[in-house]
């Protein structure tokens, strides 16, 4: 058995964590945040809005499936990884190979043998922060103390439009905006029929309006929403002449076209046990949640009714928007952490699409 090297993870308010490397060799610096999932870590890897950060599991035993590459959402856009204990031998009859080989594909430094629970519990009492995944402890700790989260969007989006095809009849035709999309969102649009076309994030609203769609799905992404000034434009103009369904960071940026405020969560919601109740009811769901940002409730005020909250902390979790034909959720409907849910919010955005009164926003 080949031994690791001592690898350290330095956070910035002057922790140090010792553990061993794997995956990529050299140092990075990321925003530190921590997902609660008990499973789904190619899912976590390959998710675009983790673009940006250093990435902590609080589940124990990582890699113990290996690396199914059917399973991934994305590319792998995260800056580093921590777990408590790296599974070198995984089990699993899809595997293809292990995590430490994925990890150094894709350039991702990674640290194990940490204690993940003591550090979590520093970010749930401190709140996130930046931190370092380093071979030696350096003696300048300014690019660790400066980094910050910036231009992650046009990072992860697609460069150049493309086409998937409905699976079996065609019933609809949506503009999917890539923001920092899971591919899990084609596919349940496809799987109900809609023949999607994915375009990158700068796209106008006017080239959009031009393919004429029957309607147009808002993805998920990375970041801080505000920085994204053209896209929210651009949202500003499609809201209203078509339906729309936004999730994530397309929930996000469709309340600051509307007028709203988003904020920084202390530690934001990562993982796939996330609770959401009914604002009008007693219904509530489990659901797949990854974001440091929320929509401010009551800043859409006249203008959107909130439908779904966070049953943890209250915090903003739907929004329809009355009589334009819009609707947006904070979590990912996709993600079968219910395990289905939320699935019904794709066929309500179908029923929108086909003139159904009832599912207007």
């Amino acid at each position: 058995m080949i031994a690791m090297k001592q690898a350290y993870l330095i956070l910035e308010n002057g922790t140090v964590f010792t553990g061993e490397r794997f995956g990529a060799a050299g140092d990075c610096v990321g925003e530190l945040v921590f997902t609660t999932g008990m499973e789904g870590y190619l899912e976590t890897l390959t998710d675009p809005s983790y673009a940006g950060q250093i990435v902590i599991q609080t589940f124990p035993l990582i890699g113990n499936y290996g690396v199914i590459e059917e399973d991934f959402e994305g590319d792998c856009a995260l800056r580093g990884y921590v777990v408590r204990e790296y599974c070198r031998h995984p089990s699993n009859f899809r595997s293809q190979y292990d995590l430490d080989a994925l990890l150094k594909k894709k350039g991702i430094p990674g640290i194990c043998g940490v204690d993940t629970r003591a550090l979590t519990r520093m970010l749930r009492e401190e709140g996130v922060m930046n931190a370092m995944i380093c071979s030696a402890i350096p003696e300048d700790l300014t690019a660790l103390q400066g980094y910050a989260v910036t231009g992650v969007v046009p990072a992860v989006s697609t460069k150049s439009p493309y086409t998937v095809p409905a699976l079996g009849e065609k019933k609809f035709a949506v503009t999917l905006i890539d923001y920092g999309a899971k591919r899990n969102i084609l596919r349940s649009l496809c799987a109900r029929g809609c023949e999607v076309t994915v375009v990158p994030q700068d796209t106008t609203a006017e080239a959009i309006l031009a393919g004429k769609p029957d309607g147009v799905m808002l993805s998920n992404g990375p970041g801080d929403p505000a920085e994204n000034t053209f896209c929210i434009a651009q949202i500003r103009k499609l809201i209203g002449q078509v339906p729309i369904f936004g999730i994530c960071l397309g929930h996000q940026l469709t309340a600051l076209a509307m007028g709203g405020e988003t904020v920084k969560l202390k530690y934001g919601h990562r993982g796939a046990n996330q609770p959401v109740r009914e604002t009008g009811g007693s219904r509530a769901y489990i659901t797949s949640q990854n974001h440091g940002y929320a929509v401010v409730s009551g800043s859409l005020a006249g203008v959107g009714r909130e439908f779904l909250v966070n049953a943890n902390d209250g915090t903003c979790e739907g929004v329809e928007y009355p009589g334009q034909r819009c609707f947006t959720v904070q979590f990912h409907p996709e993600a079968c952490a219910g395990p289905k849910d939320t699935a019904f919010l794709f066929d309500r955005f179908l029923a929108m699409m086909g003139g159904d009164g009832n599912a207007e926003g």
